[in-house]
Order: C-alpha cells, then sequence, then structure tokens
C-alpha cells in the first residue's frame, strides 16, 4: 500500500504529459492534412528513365 502513495501521482503526472501532448499537436496543426502525407508516400515525383543516381 505504501507504494500507491508513489504510483498514484505519477500515474496522474504521465497522463498529464500525454494530454499537452495531444492539446500541443492539435494546436500546432498536426492533424490538418491527413490525406496529403499518404499521397506523397505514392504518388512517383521522378521523371522515368532518370535514377537519382545518374549525374549526366
Amino acid at each position: 500500500m505504501q507504494s500507491l502513495i508513489y504510483l498514484i501521482p505519477l500515474a496522474l503526472a504521465l497522463g498529464g504529459l500525454g494530454l499537452w501532448g495531444f492539446l500541443w499537436s492539435l494546436r500546432s496543426g498536426q492533424y490538418d492534412d491527413l490525406e496529403g502525407a499518404g499521397w506523397r508516400a505514392i504518388l512517383d515525383d521522378d521523371q522515368p528513365g532518370k535514377s537519382s543516381n545518374d549525374s549526366c
């Protein structure tokens, strides 16, 4: 039972830290464009026939 004196405030502090991180990410615009990053990973912007190792 003595360990609960330390574990309960620690759990509340970690929960508050997680909540603060989530609210910070909302305010900084992390969730503004949910589909853009996925499409950027799929779309191929390289020109055909050229590799990135060609120095010509």
